[in-house]
């Protein structure tokens, strides 16, 4: 921790919230000599006083840990490049338009890098007159299965959920073209792009 770094962002974090060095100090019982002193860069909170600092400011406690707050260049609008974090505890899914801080679980996810699919990964999509009906042979075990699928075009997705012992049976409207992403419990995400004329 950067005492200077993360004492300059905490004033910065209170003065936005309009709360005097006295006030931030009584809703984490401490005193305002002591915030006072963080501010100057003299000392820092002590550990166990960052996630009520992190609650009360709305950020993470490894903003304040960093006393640095990276920020995102404007989203271009480009659906095809949205990231995909899963927690492995739990199979939560979350997605983000660009590059975040992501946790779960008591775990920090890292987005995932979709890999293009081989002949033996492949999803079935067969053209149903003015549909795509995507299948699949995978195997669908506790151990071993697809847990979602999404369609991505530039301005949406679409995603299914998909579950243990379920088999792969997925309608969606046939677009100009667009990229078929799906996660596999052991293989990771990958990806096939689909066009019209798309059918295997």
């Amino acid at each position: 921790m950067d005492q200077v770094k993360t004492g300059k962002l905490i004033r910065e974090f209170r003065m936005q919230l309009g709360l005097t060095q006295k006030q931030l100090a009584e809703r984490i019982n401490v005193s305002d000599k002591a915030v006072s002193k963080w501010e100057r860069g003299n000392g820092c909170p002590d550990i166990s006083l960052l996630s009520s600092l992190a609650d009360i400011f709305g950020t993470d406690t490894d903003v304040l840990l960093t006393g640095e707050i990276e920020k995102n260049e404007k989203e271009k609008g480009d659906m095809k490049k949205i990231r995909f974090y899963v927690c492995r505890e739990c199979g939560n899914i979350i997605t983000a338009t660009s590059d975040a801080g992501v946790n779960c679980c008591g775990n920090k996810l890292t987005a995932l890098t979709p890999q293009k699919a081989d002949d033996n990964n492949m999803l079935k999509v067969e053209d149903i007159g003015g549909e795509w009906y995507i299948s699949s042979d995978h195997p669908m075990t506790k151990e071993h299965y697809i847990t979602f699928a999404a369609y991505i075009s530039d301005s949406s997705i679409m995603m299914f959920k998909q579950y243990p012992e379920w088999g792969i049976n997925i309608t969606l409207p046939m677009y100009r073209s667009g990229r078929l992403v799906w996660y596999c419990s052991k293989c990771g995400l990958l990806y096939r792009e689909l066009t019209p004329k798309t059918q295997k």
